[in-house]
């Protein structure tokens, strides 16, 4: 069992506060205008609009609410996703990165609304967010010089600076003002309260196995029933099963997180590094004026790496960095990158009435929410102003091609070499060579990133059958089953 500090789990679900009952699982068939898979931030506020718009809609999460992948966020709420702008004016021409940030900024606005009027408690509290370096590598600072140059001309609020709130010194920083940050699971328990207050219907337990569309009608099938409707919204973390291909154009990333408190008052901005290891904090207002959540320590998912030593070392630099009294609680969580670092957001390949929102690069809040807002638009037959820079059917261009070529080898080599190893669990998704993961003990897949709970249960997509697990021995840290 491990040492590690800290109970092992989000902060945000360790909490009094949240919602005791869950909603009934859903047995037998039933009809909507919109079934919603997945209740997590997009699911949500997809739900929310449409169902405001007059659309019955059903809700389908496989879990409970805040379970997935909004549960296990840093709850920032922003449009400074590092050094992203700069990139897009480059690749993508400077109308397609104003697209990108102004969707951003509709995401951070609707949150904010959407808390004031459902009176949401969920510590939403306005912060500015910084990029940093304390590099003094002249290519690093230029590069945030650039970053600066170019929000400012997508007309977002950012200022190039050389100082922070953090106990080191920095040599360069791009800084936004006025951005958010909030307590995710309570945001979601507002959320799914005001979808059920429109009309909407949610069912938790109730994990979406199949998703066909025949004669214009789609049909959702789950572990307990069948949802009929006319249009689907997939809102899992990765679109299940082979739905719009976008496993194979996504690769998904792990993070650690640990919610430590301080003996004297944190930082109040939220920040993240460019240097590696990356670093990112902000702060944990529910603990007091000494909260900070500390993240860090990315992989691949299922990578041969040591995930206890992750943990540790991400620790390690807490306690150098700053006046550590306790490490409260500890979690991973994982995301999926697309080759542009763009969201796939849209009507899913091959589909006429299955949208999908994936691919957010763990800057899941404020899109995810601006996901919302374009998808409640196509569903009402509305051309979202933001699309073509997201469009899930979008071809990424000629750049993105070695990106892809690279997942897609690592890919093919899980197969052949799983191949090879027959006593190792398999993937109900595509029969990868699982790993154990010693630090979660789950079983992690490292060609999609589904993963498995140590009796074999589906904790994450894009599978969504459990494994047999019986007779397979687990491994050392960060190595392949024997």
């Amino acid at each position: 069992m491990s040492n590690l500090a800290g109970r092992h789990g989000s902060v945000w679900l360790d909490d009094p506060g949240r919602r005791r009952n869950p909603a009934t699982p859903l047995a037998g068939e039933a009809e909507a205008d919109v079934v919603v898979i997945g209740a997590g931030i997009t699911g949500l506020t997809t739900a929310l609009l449409a169902a405001r718009e007059g659309h019955r809609v059903v809700v389908l999460e496989a879990r409970r609410i805040g379970d997935g992948t909004t549960g296990y966020t840093t709850g920032k709420v922003t449009a400074q996703h590092s050094l992203i702008h700069a990139r897009l004016v480059e690749w993508a021409g400077v109308e397609r990165a104003r697209q990108y940030a102004d969707a951003n900024r509709a995401g951070i606005d609707l949150v904010a609304d959407l808390v004031e009027e459902y009176d949401i408690d969920c510590s939403l509290t306005r912060a500015d967010a910084l990029v940093y370096t304390a590099s003094d590598d002249a290519q690093t600072i230029r590069s945030m010089e650039d970053e600066a140059v170019a929000a400012r001309r997508l007309a977002l609020p950012a200022t190039l600076v050389s100082d922070s709130d953090l106990p080191f010194p920095i040599s360069a920083g791009v800084r936004f003002t006025e951005q958010l940050h909030l307590h995710p699971r309570r945001y979601l328990d507002g959320l799914a309260d005001a979808v059920v207050t429109a009309g909407g219907v949610i069912h938790e337990s109730s994990r979406a196995t199949r998703v066909s569309e025949a004669h214009g009608r789609v049909t959702v099938q789950t572990d307990g029933g069948t949802v009929e409707a006319g249009s689907a919204v997939v809102a899992t973390l990765l679109p299940i099963g082979l739905l719009g291909g976008h496993f194979a154009r996504t690769r998904p990333h792990q993070s650690y997180g640990l919610a430590v408190r301080l003996r004297g008052e944190a930082p109040r901005e939220m920040t993240i590094s460019v240097d590696e290891p990356v670093r990112s904090t902000r702060p944990w207002l529910e603990d007091g004026p000494g909260g900070l959540i500390v993240v860090g320590g990315g992989h691949e998912v299922g990578a041969d790496v040591d995930t206890e030593g992750r943990y540790a070392d991400l620790e390690r630099w807490a306690r150098e960095t700053f006046d550590v009294a306790e490490v409260s609680h500890r979690w991973s969580a994982h995301d999926y990158v697309t080759p542009d670092r763009v969201p796939y957001v849209g009507r899913a390949l091959l589909h006429q009435h299955v949208y999908v929102a994936t691919g957010f690069g763990k800057w899941g809040l404020a899109a995810g929410s601006a996901a919302g807002l374009m998808i409640t638009d196509l569903l009402a037959g509305r051309e979202p102003v933001w699309l073509p820079v997201f469009d899930a059917g979008r071809i990424d261009g000629v750049r993105s091609v070695p990106t892809l070529v690279t997942g897609n080898i690592k890919v093919a080599a899980e197969l052949v070499t799983g191949e090879l190893r027959r006593d190792a669990p398999r993937c109900s998704h595509l029969g990868c060579r699982l790993r154990w993961n010693v630090a979660e003990e789950s079983w992690d897949c490292h060609c999609h990133g589904s993963r498995f709970a140590s009796d074999g249960a589906v904790l994450t997509g894009p599978a969504v059958r459990p494994i047999d697990v019986g007779g397979t021995d687990r491994s050392e840290p960060g190595q392949d089953v024997p």
